[in-house]
């Protein structure tokens, strides 16, 4: 892995958009993103498990590492997270799966404990969702929110740990505040991933 430059596009599984202009547009902004960054690694995508659909993340996901005919590295849950997650993924073009265990342990290694680091920050940052859910009289997020929310950015700073770069795009400049994917926010406030990784819509 080291000698590729990961990429990991974040986005909603039920995005009714037509994945081929969604793609041709992240296209365009990793093209620019590259020339500006002075990219020189190959890139890899990196896919967190979703099942493949006719539109969303997936279908998305898919047509970006067509065009650009880059492979994949798949990373799921273990069994004791979720049962089928697995066993649903994509696996069109992966050429190294990992389990999200192993991510966890490589942060975890030594006395850094960043994953430990990233737990405490995402049940801090789904409290505060939660309060203000609650004020509005809303029930608080899913209960696998944080399990998915840790899955995102375990994935993206092992990725940048272990390549030393990274590139995350977003399929939409909308996100919505109780979503996965807005939980973005923690590995930058961290520090553990810079705002000049992160590619807008």
């Amino acid at each position: 892995l080291k000698a590729y430059h990961p990429l990991l596009i974040e986005g909603h599984s039920r995005d009714d958009r037509d994945p081929r202009a969604v793609g041709d547009q992240i296209i365009y902004n990793l093209r620019e993103s590259r020339k500006e960054r002075n990219i020189t690694k190959p890139f890899i995508l990196i896919t967190q498990g979703d099942p493949l659909t006719e539109r969303g993340i997936s279908a998305i996901t898919r047509h970006v590492s067509a065009e650009l005919e880059i492979k994949r590295c798949l990373v799921t849950l273990d069994e004791e997270y979720d049962s089928t997650h697995s066993d649903l993924a994509d696996r069109v073009d992966v050429v190294y799966e990992l389990k999200f265990s192993q991510l966890l342990s490589m942060l975890n290694e030594k006395t850094d404990q960043i994953g430990s680091t990233l737990e405490e920050a995402i049940e801090r940052k789904l409290a505060l969702k939660n309060a203000k859910r609650a004020e509005l009289g809303k029930d608080p997020m899913a209960a696998w929110a944080k399990t998915y929310a840790m899955l995102q950015e375990v994935t993206k700073v092992t990725m940048k740990k272990i390549c030393g770069e990274v590139t995350v795009a977003h399929t939409t400049d909308s996100i919505h505040p109780c979503s996965v994917t807005s939980f973005y926010e923690v590995g930058m406030e961290l520090n553990l991933i810079d705002k000049e990784d992160m590619v807008a819509f």
